[in-house]
């Protein structure tokens, strides 16, 4: 007799399944081990497309031969500083605003002056803001994000770049990376496509798209761990150790005049990453140091050719 039992419907790893406060998310810069500089990149997905690579991993059963891989182009726009957060045992002690951007007041109130970064003292860790440059972007409001800052001095590298213009050339060194971002978008949907239930008999009489029972009569509530239905999609994920294929300037690996459908042209940096990442076209993520790297991942080695479009 065949086994009866079988794993749940719905992973509960991600809970409650509801849309994200925010487009960039979050991250836990203590989880982070490696890396030096500014620790995190703003991107956006402009599409996919197909790579042209030779394979240099050693004792791969491709090796020195070319492979078609899949691949994705995120769109690289300089960043800018806008705050330093200075943090003691976990907490923000002060925040100092160093830039009033113009193009910053779509989005917040900048003040006349900036401070100043002098006589700050009993902080253990170092954070800023960044924001891209968005005179070349398809958006003219700048999005935020939070990142950590690793260095031997970090007060006098925050300074360093205080009013710069940040290239991430400057900044990944590796291979691996992990891009966080929220996923496509679905809306309300039913119990079938959101937990993946089977469908019930024709002949069911209560519906054939929603499941069998909503539980016990005592205790007398429908517990959260019941299929139904609700949100899907929005939601904050992470891909780990996404190889970068090959990074350029733009017009370097796509032309000018290429545009990419629902995004357009690229006009700035660009990286090329392997395989597929969460989000729609436009979609901005946030790309960090590798956080655990594999033996699998890291050993991979490929030489990029060429790009099919």
């Amino acid at each position: 007799m065949a086994k009866l039992s079988r794993p749940r419907y719905g992973s509960l790893q991600y809970w409650p399944r509801k849309r994200a406060r925010k487009a960039v998310p979050r991250v836990n810069w203590t989880t982070i081990k490696g890396g030096e500089g500014f620790l995190g990149f703003l991107t956006y997905k402009a599409g996919m497309a197909t790579a042209l690579v030779r394979d240099k991993t050693e004792k791969s059963m491709t090796a020195n031969k070319k492979v078609a891989l899949p691949v994705t182009i995120l769109e690289v726009p300089k960043m800018k500083l806008f705050s330093v957060r200075f943090y003691k045992n976990g907490r923000v002690m002060k925040d100092v605003i160093v830039s009033n951007d113009p193009v910053l007041k779509r989005v917040v109130r900048v003040p006349e002056k900036t401070g100043s970064l002098e006589n700050i003292q009993g902080w253990d860790a170092i954070h800023v803001i960044v924001y891209p440059v968005t005179k070349d972007l398809f958006k003219k409001a700048p999005d935020f994000a939070e990142v950590a800052v690793r260095a031997q001095d970090p007060l006098a590298f925050v300074k360093n770049h205080i009013g710069k213009e940040i290239g991430m050339h400057d900044i990944f060194k590796g291979s691996l990376i992990d891009v966080r971002g929220l996923t496509r978008g679905k809306g309300l949907v039913g119990p079938v496509k959101r937990f993946g239930i089977s469908l019930k008999s024709h002949k069911s009489e209560k519906g054939v798209r929603r499941p069998g029972s909503l539980g016990p009569w005592h205790p007398a509530r429908v517990t959260f761990k019941v299929p139904l239905s609700g949100q899907l999609g929005m939601f904050t994920r992470i891909q780990y150790n996404v190889p970068i294929l090959a990074h350029g300037k733009a017009g370097e690996h796509i032309p000018a005049s290429y545009g990419f459908k629902h995004y357009g042209p690229i006009s700035d940096n660009h990286i090329i990453i392997a395989g597929s990442v969460q989000g729609p076209p436009k979609r901005v993520l946030l790309v960090t140091p590798s956080f655990r790297p594999t033996k699998k991942q890291a050993k991979k080695k490929y030489e990029f050719m060429e790009l099919k479009l």
